[in-house]
């Protein structure tokens, strides 16, 4: 909690309030229903929470925005940068039903007004967004077909709307074929040794036609 404070000082009272809730209700549903490694839950802020929102700090959402989450897992990075920015909508998506149950628990919890899950298929989706966020649930180019086609025409942002990808290591190969995707590393904002790897992958997406 304290570097989440030190990353982002304005946050109002209610924030922190939320931020600071996290621990407690993940303790709880992890004993319920495993969504986070054991080892992990003891490093929730930094693995976790403070990870998601390195997105954050590549990209400030702009209220009104659409964000969607694919492979959610337990909220991660949808509920941390929803808490973060109150007036966008995120849509977050599993395709396990009981991670989905374990995010609109803890969303209820926090009493964010700002999320809708549900237990779905990204190639399903029918819908258009600003930018997609992913925690490395899969390789870039299987992530790319998942979500083509879900991608507003009008970019309002910095960044061309896209994808926002929480990924580590080497991603050379994996990112051959898309000479423009753009590489965040997150060590150049968060310190502990967990993001000397980590990096944000943007890729500006088309919408089709």
């Amino acid at each position: 909690m304290e570097e989440i404070l030190k990353q982002f000082p304005n946050l109002t009272d209610n924030q922190i309030q939320q931020f600071e809730m996290l621990q407690n209700l993940y303790d709880d549903w992890n004993a319920k229903i495993n969504v986070i490694s054991r080892k992990d839950i003891d490093e929730l802020y930094t693995r976790h929470v403070l990870h998601s929102l390195g997105i954050a700090k590549v990209l400030e959402f702009k209220p009104g925005s659409k964000i969607m989450d694919v492979g959610t897992g337990g909220g991660f990075p949808g509920i941390p940068l929803a808490i973060l920015f109150p007036e966008v909508d995120f849509y977050l998506i599993d395709v396990i039903a009981k991670k989905i149950r374990v995010v609109n628990e803890v969303t209820s919890a926090l009493g964010l007004k700002n999320v809708k899950a549900e237990q779905k298929r990204a190639e399903l989706v029918n819908q258009e967004f600003d930018f997609i966020v992913s925690r490395a649930v899969t390789n870039m180019p299987d992530f790319v077909s998942w979500v083509n086609g879900k991608i507003r025409k009008i970019s309002k942002h910095e960044l061309q709307n896209g994808i926002l990808y929480l990924k580590g290591g080497d991603l050379t190969e994996e990112l051959k074929d898309y000479k423009k995707a753009e590489q965040f590393n997150l060590s150049d904002f968060f310190k502990d040794e967990f993001f000397e790897t980590k990096k944000v992958v943007h890729l500006a997406l088309k919408p089709l036609k």
